[in-house]
């Protein structure tokens, strides 16, 4: 199989990781786009018999926090964040589990989120995931460890939107940098 044809392979793997980093299907396709063209691009790079798909999700990884650098505006409130143009599955009733699993992954701090959707969802075992982070894996271990738990308690206390207005943080004003 030919370099391209492996990097086409992968690309469902990637769209759904840029959907759960961002929760906006346009951004998500741009992303993975971005990583088609720069994994292309930089094909040399590649050490031939290592994990290709965990180096794509780094490339994908590094273009969202560049962009995400890029745009200078950090800050969300929660009206507008990314969960909420997210929907449920019709018809199911699994569908209102779904979205508040969503809800609670988006109020994860973005460390414990990316390392959960890269071990969990992607299935990358801890060192392809310390690799794809750039960081050691018993902070992988860590953060994916906290994950769980604030996951677990995001979801035991009830809807997220449920929490008593005493929990409830004031919206976020938008910052930009100068």
């Amino acid at each position: 199989m030919s370099f391209e044809a492996e990097v086409i392979s992968w690309l469902p793997q990637l769209r759904r990781y840029a959907r759960a980093l961002t929760g906006d299907r346009a951004w998500a396709d741009d992303l993975v786009q971005d990583t088609a063209e720069r994994a292309l691009a930089r094909w040399a790079a590649f050490r031939p018999n290592s994990n290709l798909r965990a180096w794509l999700l780094t490339i994908l990884r590094h273009l969202y926090i560049d962009q995400l650098r890029g745009r200078r505006e950090i800050a969300v409130d929660d009206e507008s964040a990314p969960w909420r143009n997210l929907e449920a599955p019709q018809g199911e009733v699994d569908g209102l589990v779904l979205r508040d699993l969503q809800r609670a992954l988006y109020c994860l701090p973005v460390e414990q989120r990316e390392v959960l959707l890269l071990v969990c969802v992607e299935e990358l075992t801890y060192q392809e995931a310390s690799s794809a982070l750039g960081v050691p894996i018993g902070t992988v271990m860590s953060r994916l460890s906290r994950a769980r738990e604030h996951l677990r308690a995001l979801l035991t206390e009830g809807p997220v939107q449920g929490q008593g207005a005493a929990r409830k943080a004031p919206p976020l004003k938008v910052v930009r940098n100068p």
